[in-house]
């Protein structure tokens, strides 16, 4: 199942009144695993950035001069999500700001039915709280050092170990998959995958002879012309 785990920052609370988005982050996750595919995009707001938005995010006015605007963005943000899941922490804010700039440019909006609210699951599993995402990630063991400011693609990439957590599936797998899109990233700025290392000594056999003996006894029954007698020395041994 592909689900989009989704974040955004804006230069304020409230788009009605005057507020806008600056930035989306998104990752893309399959069977709850990240598969490495990224939305990310600065977005000129087309007005100043206010010093308490900009405390909170660390994005400046003047850093998004240049960037370009929702309506430039959108057809690659919409293709990104299509029509799948949509998770988000307090979904409420970032798709009330995300319709918002739709409608401006006459695109349909995102609807809600789509869309998964993780500060809801939290809530419902930890009644007492905090359900922040710094809180949610100290309460599972996330690390979280990298965040010294809210960041969009930060952010979607931390709630998606939150989200993992919060249905209660963690997987052994989503580690390795973690530690396998670290090391493909890596091979993308230019550096090299690094091999396994194998084993100092080699884990012993789990079949025992009886095993042995069964299995030459089903194989023996297929004829002369078995494929498995090719390999029977090799299985044996």
């Amino acid at each position: 199942m592909r689900e989009i785990v989704l974040d955004t920052e804006t230069t304020g609370l409230d788009p009605k009144k005057g507020h806008r988005l600056i930035e989306i982050g998104g990752i893309e996750i399959f069977n709850r695993i990240p598969t490495g595919r990224e939305f990310h995009r600065f977005i000129n707001p087309e007005r100043d950035v206010p010093l308490e938005a900009q405390e909170i995010h660390g994005i400046s006015t003047e850093s998004l001069i240049g960037k370009p605007v929702f309506r430039d963005v959108v057809r690659d943000f919409l293709a990104f999500v299509g029509d799948d899941v949509l998770v988000i922490h307090n979904a409420q804010f970032d798709i009330t700001f995300l319709n918002y700039e739709l409608e401006l440019i006459g695109e349909k909006p995102l609807s809600f039915d789509r869309v998964v609210d993780t500060l809801a699951i939290a809530r419902r599993r930890h009644p007492a709280g905090p359900n922040t995402l710094d809180a949610l990630c100290k309460r599972y063991g996330i690390d979280n050092s990298q965040r010294t400011k809210h960041g969009a693609l930060v952010d979607s990439l931390l709630l998606a170990n939150v989200y993992v957590e919060l249905l209660g599936e963690r997987q052994a797998t989503f580690g390795l998959q973690t530690l396998g899109g670290a090391a493909a990233s890596a091979e993308r700025r230019g550096g090299k995958r690094t091999a396994a290392k194998p084993r100092p000594e080699p884990l012993p056999s789990r079949l025992t002879q009886a095993d042995v003996a069964a299995h030459r006894t089903f194989i023996e029954k297929m004829g002369p012309k078995a494929i498995w007698l090719r390999f029977w020395e090799t299985v044996a041994s």
